[in-house]
């Protein structure tokens, strides 16, 4: 079953980013416009389409019977907020969009945890609002382009031509007037990339996400070099370092996310996260195999000459949490690589 909620009707201007809608659907509520669609694309779902706005007296009626997943797709900060902090005082799964306005780079849409998400106004306001009202820091995945916005609202005229308040033109109380140039590709891709997302969380896929920020040439050169002189300095050769520059690459970027394995998810984000990568290191998971793709992993200067210090045998008895992310880990790298 699908519900669909929205206050807003088809307009003409949202017609390059609404996937369904028509000119003959102009001034149709949204909702209503994507159930008819829905419905004759696969009429075997139920859909449930609602013309309402969200606020603390209908809170109950839209989240009421435990949604497997909510898409934000709010534009309004005010509700935005307040939905999400709905949904997470219930402990339901939510996916949130943020502004996909003034983008026109498809390649630096990510999925990431709201306290990472950069470059973003709307995502820089909700993280604030979130912590200020609510208490809440993270937790909630975000769709966000890494793209800074590159245009800005020129001053509001109305009909007069005069400039004006957009708030006197205002149909529903907290809603925007107006809003930056929408490349309707953007949103699409948007909408694509949470519908995957939420496909594959249900189905229990589990897909790694890119780590927000890239490490360039220089930083995998550097990783490949520490890993070099650490196997010399510990085992006397570096003979047994099976990887080269870009299986370094794989190993940072698309099994530990840029990251110590130690670290779940991001503790720094933006100059913090550079900050971070400059103290990690390659070593060696069990020592009595090579350095090879399934067998690295990412720890910070300290964790690593702790890490020599110890047998997997002690890690798997003290830390098995720890001992089962990292093997699974590790597996992936196995099964990518045919190992």
């Amino acid at each position: 079953m699908y519900n669909f909620l929205s206050c807003e009707k088809v307009s003409v201007s949202s017609l390059n980013r609404h996937a369904v809608a028509t000119r003959a659907d102009v001034g149709t509520p949204k909702a209503q416009c994507l159930k008819k669609y829905f419905s004759l694309i696969f009429p075997e779902c139920h859909v449930e389409a609602k013309v309402l706005l969200y606020d603390a007296s209908s809170e109950e009626e839209i989240l009421s019977g435990h949604p497997d997943f909510v898409l934000d797709c709010i534009d309004n900060i005010d509700t935005k907020v307040a939905l999400l902090a709905a949904c997470v005082h219930r402990g339901l799964k939510v996916l949130s969009a943020t502004g996909a306005g003034a983008r026109a780079d498809p390649t630096r849409i990510r999925v990431a945890d709201l306290k990472e998400s950069t470059n973003d106004p709307l995502s820089r306001s909700v993280r604030h609002r979130l912590k200020k009202d609510y208490g809440i820091e993270g937790g909630i995945p975000v769709v966000f382009s890494l793209e800074k916005p590159k245009v800005k609202l020129l001053p509001f005229k109305g009909p007069s031509g005069a400039e004006e308040n957009p708030l006197d033109y205002q149909m529903v109380p907290g809603f925007r007037v107006r809003i930056i140039p929408v490349l309707g590709s953007i949103p699409a891709i948007f909408g694509q990339v949470m519908a995957s997302y939420v496909v594959t969380q249900l189905s229990g896929l589990n897909v790694q996400t890119e780590p927000i920020v890239n490490l360039d040439s220089d930083h995998y050169q550097v990783l490949h070099q520490r890993l070099i002189e650490h196997e010399e300095s510990l085992y006397g050769t570096a003979a047994e370092v099976q990887v080269d520059l870009e299986e370094v690459m794989y190993v940072a970027k698309e099994l530990w996310h840029g990251r110590s394995a130690r670290e779940q998810s991001a503790k720094d984000v933006g100059r913090g996260m550079w900050r971070s990568v400059n103290e990690l290191m390659l070593v060696r998971w069990d020592r009595m195999k090579p350095a090879c793709v399934s067998n690295l992993i990412l720890l910070k200067f300290k964790e690593a000459d702790e890490h020599e210090s110890r047998t997997l045998d002690d890690m798997k008895e003290k830390e098995p949490e720890f001992f089962k992310r990292v093997t699974s880990v590790l597996k992936r790298a196995e099964l990518d690589f045919g190992l």
